[in-house]
């Protein structure tokens, strides 16, 4: 297990010995308007979501929540922007599972540490990845896929959104649950990859609802399964990889949470957790999620950080497994 998620399960543990000393922090929180700095551009659905609960969290605090934008350099702006901001809860981060779990791994060195300069807040919203194959593809199931694989090869491609993307990292991570070996084709711009599974330039790639959607609702790809514990909500005939003939439990999501600055008191940290989760409760919040193809997704502290190394140890395995770095 990486030291900094046992550090983390440690300090959490000291947390909630010391929370109950810190009420008067939490009473006097907040205080002037939150800046929630996110590393996602406007319009991004992860961005468009993170407004709506920004929307909701300033009017039960009577204070505004500004959402800023800091896109690029894989987030380290955004990142950058907070690490060093007064730890009272006024300054917050919007961070992927992407950005806290594989990127220890794939960069020797981090201009951060996330448990060093950040305590984890809540997540905010989880959705899972669909195996996307061509409309015409002759894979109709994910046996039938693994099959071809398995008889050819490196002669089965996927594509992925770059090389260490969660679609790279989810593929290679589906090679070895199934003993197959598969050749990854990356691409520099999303829409490519999905233009190119299909005009049949690649076998499949993995995808969400939101960012394959155009081209299989346009009829140019199919969902072949869907890398989730069960079927989601809006694709009832899409089976999960594992009922489709793939590996046991497979499954491959995406979400986001919220994290402050290191040293943020544990009185505010838990109201902030405790409001966030009941905005996320709301029917209008959780609709709009639904639109989106998200799920709302609030954990507690503890169930946060097991979330977090498990992610952690997922994505480091199959990491050094591949032996990338990005730097």
């Amino acid at each position: 297990m990486p030291p900094f998620i046992t550090q983390a399960l440690a300090s959490a543990m000291l947390a909630m010995q010391t929370l109950a000393l810190q009420p008067a922090q939490a009473q006097a929180f907040p205080a002037k308007p939150v800046r929630v700095v996110t590393p996602f551009p406007a319009g991004s659905g992860p961005e468009v979501a993170l407004r709506l609960v920004a929307d909701r969290l300033g009017k039960r605090w009577g204070q505004p929540v500004i959402v800023d934008n800091r896109p690029g350099a894989s987030g380290f702006i955004a990142i950058e922007a907070v690490k060093r901001a007064t730890p009272d809860g006024h300054e917050l981060l919007q961070m992927d599972n992407a950005q806290m779990a594989a990127q220890p791994f794939l960069f020797k060195k981090l201009p951060y540490d996330l448990l060093r300069d950040f305590e984890p807040v809540t997540p905010l919203l989880r959705n899972y990845f669909f195996v996307n194959v061509p409309a015409g593809s002759r894979h109709k199931t994910m046996a039938d896929l693994l099959a071809s694989a398995k008889a050819a090869p490196h002669q089965v491609n996927y594509g992925s959104w770059f090389v260490g993307s969660p679609g790279h990292i989810g593929a290679v991570m589906l090679e070895m649950a199934s003993a197959t070996r598969m050749t990854h084709v990356p691409y520099k711009d999303m829409s490519q990859l999905y233009v190119a599974v299909g005009n049949r330039e690649l076998d499949w790639a993995f995808g969400s609802a939101a960012s394959a959607g155009g081209m299989q609702r346009a009829g140019k790809t199919r969902y072949l399964a869907v890398a989730a514990p069960q079927r989601v909500a809006g694709f009832p005939d899409v089976p999960t990889v594992a009922e489709s003939g793939g590996p046991a439990g497979f499954e491959l999501s995406a979400w986001t949470a919220l994290l402050a600055p290191k040293g943020t008191a544990q009185a505010v940290v838990e109201k902030i957790r405790k409001d966030v989760a009941a905005v996320l409760a709301e029917p209008g919040v959780r609709d709009k999620y639904a639109s989106m193809f998200y799920e709302p997704y609030a954990l507690d502290g503890a169930q946060f950080l097991q979330q977090l190394r498990s992610d952690t140890q997922r994505y480091g395995q199959t990491i050094q497994r591949l032996g990338i770095t990005l730097d």
